[in-house]
């Protein structure tokens, strides 16, 4: 048994990266369904059948909880399958509520009326398909309000951080944030909306300048799920293995990967 994490692609290894230094001894079975990424594009019922498959994918190689390190599969599947479809046995969780728990500076479990909070003008970068959910809006809803969320679709960085194109992805973060800044011009703080964006964490900073706060999931993804832990400890498991699949190339995402954690990673055949 292990931890599952799920991303479209390689985006999720940003969150593995960060729990194998906080978590070393925790077995993880990571998950790229390469073959069909980017999500960011495809159709709420399409992303929701992707999602689906890949996680059963995931129960079926021993995994009793799954991460959905994708924002794309958390904003327009997540609610939907733990309603309908995730056994009772069983736990999905998403990379929202970490953010947002940050960001309101409330636990997830307070479920005390919606409050003013610190920031109140809050930018959102993510794939097309999350912005359209209106996910983030709708959660944050819950628990601040006076929180105006701008959101810019980045369409187009996925796919060059996929295929390793750093200057592309340089400069369509400073077109995205551009676009963001003629409708928001002095965001407070910024949210990276998809587990691809912290490799350009440093850019979308530089591009907003200092004095705005960016939030990024990596670290806190890690931090919820080690609390999750201490308080579920029985869905850790007993193995000591750790495995990446992928529905792709096994050979070509490996070399992607690589290249991705500046360090060796073996992808196999989902």
């Amino acid at each position: 048994m292990a931890v599952g994490i799920f991303d479209s692609g390689l985006g999720g290894l940003t969150v593995y990266k960060q729990i194998a230094a906080d978590m070393p001894d925790l077995p993880v079975c990571y998950f790229a369904d390469s073959a069909n990424t980017p999500y960011g594009v495809r159709t709420a019922d399409d992303i929701y059948d992707l999602t689906c498959a890949a996680t059963q994918s995931l129960f079926d190689a021993g995994c009793d909880l799954v991460i959905l390190a994708c924002n794309t599969a958390s904003a327009a599947a997540l609610r939907r399958m733990q309603e309908n479809w995730v056994p009772t046995d069983k736990r999905v969780l998403g990379v929202f509520v970490p953010m947002i728990e940050a960001l309101t500076e409330r636990n997830w479990g307070d479920n005390s009326p919606p409050r003013q909070v610190d920031v109140r003008d809050v930018a959102l970068f993510a794939t097309p398909a999350t912005v359209a959910s209106r996910a983030f809006q709708r959660e944050l809803a819950f628990r601040a309000v006076g929180v105006d969320v701008e959101a810019q679709p980045c369409g187009g960085l996925v796919d060059a951080l996929e295929a390793g194109d750093e200057m592309l992805a340089e400069a369509l973060v400073r077109s995205h944030v551009d676009a963001l800044k003629r409708r928001m011009p002095k965001p407070q703080a910024a949210i990276l909306g998809c587990t691809h964006y912290p490799l350009m964490e440093q850019v979308f900073q530089d591009a907003l300048g200092a004095d705005v706060k960016v939030f990024s999931q990596a670290n806190l993804v890690s931090a919820s799920l080690a609390d999750y832990l201490k308080r579920h400890p029985n869905m850790l498991g007993e193995s000591s293995e750790t495995r990446f699949l992928t529905t792709g190339n096994p050979a070509q995402v490996s070399d992607r990967a690589t290249q991705f954690l500046r360090r060796k990673i073996q992808f196999e055949a989902a």
